[in-house]
């Protein structure tokens, strides 16, 4: 006789699951607008210029915190005075400066929210959804953030349908083997409960575990009214 399976790993099947697109270009952002799409990344490398510049402001910046609203021609200079103008400053401020002019352009924005951040530990440990429309989201250096595909995600278990339980233990998920996870420099879309037709179906993500004197410099936009 075969044994019991827990019922608490039996993720019921979703009608209508939302799926994932990966690409190796920022074009495929415009499938974030498919309805049945809940995360679209682009994977990216960065370059040695830029991993050299976001090395150096973390070896004397293992607290920063920024939060400002921006527009595509604010952008360079406001994080330019945010990270303190030193040297590669610049190949920073250029890179967050064209992500800001990307999203803008592709939700016909004309400003963004932004919050740019040192992480010494996970800022959202447990698998949740946003409250937002889209989120824009890339770790710059260390690990990036955890994600669960719409059909390996039983959202009964969200929030307090966990009953107190934590992740791996509330049937939220099979099995570790369903978590994904962003690399860094990828640049991900996540779609929130906000989004239009998306209601119950935001992305479900979290930080990961931030591993001692290995911090996160990770970069968010948002939509703002």
């Amino acid at each position: 006789m075969n044994a019991a399976v827990p019922t608490h790993l039996n993720v019921p099947k979703r009608l209508n699951a939302r799926r994932s697109v990966i690409g190796e270009h920022p074009a495929s952002f415009i499938d974030f607008y498919q309805e049945d799409t809940n995360i679209v990344i682009w994977q990216r490398k960065l370059n040695d210029a830029l991993q050299e510049s976001v090395a150096r402001f973390l070896t004397t910046s293992t607290y920063f915190k920024s939060v400002m609203t921006v527009t595509p021609d604010s952008t360079y200079e406001a994080v330019i005075e945010a990270l303190g103008r030193f040297d590669g400053a610049d190949i920073i401020s250029e890179d967050v400066a064209l992500l800001v002019d990307m999203f803008c352009c592709l939700f016909e924005l004309k400003r963004a929210g932004l919050r740019f951040s040192v992480l010494n530990q996970a800022m959202c440990p447990r698998f949740h959804v946003d409250k937002v429309p889209c989120r824009l989201i890339t770790t710059y250096q260390g690990v990036a953030t955890e994600w669960l595909a719409d059909k390996d995600v039983d959202r009964s278990k969200l929030g307090a349908g966990n009953l107190g339980k934590v992740d791996a233990k509330s049937g939220l998920y099979r099995s570790s083997r369903d978590i994904q996870q962003l690399n860094q420099g990828d640049v991900a879309l996540l779609k929130g409960e906000l989004w239009v037709g998306n209601e119950n179906a935001g992305l479900v993500h979290r930080s990961p575990a931030v591993a001692d004197k290995q911090p996160r410099l990770m970069l968010t936009l948002d939509f703002i009214s």
